[in-house]
């Protein structure tokens, strides 16, 4: 399912076959965490900002509509008319995000509900349940993600229950897929390794993982409030304990800066909701920086929001009128915003690939890093 085409030092260029089509990595999934980008983005926009992955919620979506009416329409992608592939977070980082509403327990997670307070419960089997009714091309195992800081005991006991609740999520899956009603009878699991900012845990866990040769593998509980150069010590640490063949998903991450890092060790998937919320409050990303287009400088600025761009808002529309937009509380300065933050992520991840296939990642490494990062 999945082949390294090249490798320039740590960073790899891939290709990711699955039922719903072929990923090429690094990628960055655009989050859409109850079936839609917030910002007015549907599924058709998607294909012309240069999405690959669309990214949901199971957690929110067997809330809200509820994960059965989901299956009924015929599963997420269906359901959101998005055809390409679809990856289904667990509902694991609100065990994390959700933690005054929560109670863990071998068995699982008891939640009240967000939305109305009403008590649910989600373990490993529910899960796999919730995301083989939502159909999505690559589920992930359910599991904890721990708050940083933790303590190493506290750290230590949580990677031991999610370890095996990731062998529930393998038996539950491997049972669901035999099933002759199950919508994706070649849904995909991913592993995710846990272990706070502790790097012999972060090891051990990965090491067990591996062990159930799953179809790809994770790191979670990162950019949840520890430092960049925490997050990177903790990949250069794990990485090597990863199996090769596999793709490598860094959950949650993160900022462009962030992204170049990551591939630079050698991850090949990305997901976050940031360029999607910078977006929605009038921060753009663009090759010369960072842009906040609230300013008043903006007022009678004719330019594109990055005249390097080539998306639809850019291709359409000038700063001037994005920041009437914003000013005037029009959702059109959400929607034009937010299609141009994730068409630069997901053309940021188009010059990687390009960059490493040429083995010229390094010279686009530092290159990129003095601008991405850079507010103007």
């Amino acid at each position: 399912m999945f082949t390294v085409k090249n490798k320039d030092n740590s960073a790899r260029l891939g290709e990711f076959s699955t039922v719903h089509g072929v990923i090429h990595t690094p990628a960055f999934m655009n989050v859409a965490t109850a079936g839609a980008i917030k910002g007015g983005v549907s599924a058709y926009d998607m294909r012309e900002i240069h999405t690959q992955v669309q990214l949901c919620n199971t957690y929110h979506l067997h809330l809200r509509p509820g994960d059965e009416t989901v299956r009924r329409l015929g599963g997420i992608r269906e359901f959101t008319r998005w055809d390409g592939p679809v990856l289904t977070d667990s509902g694991g980082f609100q065990v994390f995000s959700l933690a005054a509403l929560r109670k863990i327990t071998e068995k699982g997670v008891n939640f009240s509900s967000h939305i109305d307070g009403r008590k649910i419960f989600m373990g490993p089997e529910e899960s796999m349940r919730i995301q083989s009714n939502l159909a999505s091309t690559i589920a992930m195992a359910f599991d904890e993600c721990i708050a940083n800081p933790s303590t190493r005991e506290y750290t230590a006991e949580s990677c031991d229950r999610t370890v095996r609740w990731l062998y529930r999520c393998k038996e539950e899956m491997s049972r669901l897929c035999e099933l002759p009603d199950t919508l994706n009878r070649k849904q995909l699991l991913f592993g995710i390794n846990q272990g706070s900012t502790f790097e012999d845990i972060r090891i051990e866990n990965m090491q067990k993982i591996r062990e159930l040769n799953l179809d790809g593998y994770a790191i979670g509980g990162l950019a949840v409030g520890e430092s960049a150069e925490d997050m990177y010590r903790i990949i250069e640490a794990v990485e090597p304990h990863m199996p090769a063949d596999k793709p490598r998903y860094l959950m949650g991450v993160g900022t462009p800066e962030n992204i170049l890092n990551a591939v630079k060790r050698g991850i090949d998937l990305f997901d976050c909701v940031m360029p999607s919320r910078n977006a929605r409050h009038g921060h753009v990303f663009t090759s010369e920086g960072i842009r906040n287009l609230n300013n008043a400088k903006y007022i009678h600025d004719d330019l594109p929001m990055d005249t390097n761009c080539d998306c639809p808002s850019c291709r359409r529309f000038s700063r001037a009128y994005i920041h009437h937009l914003i000013k005037s509380g029009e959702m059109l300065a959400m929607r034009l915003t937010v299609m141009h933050n994730l068409h630069f992520y997901n053309t940021l991840m188009e010059q990687i690939r390009a960059a490493i296939a040429e083995n010229r990642f390094e010279e686009l490494y530092h290159s990129l890093l003095p601008t991405v990062a850079t507010r103007i």
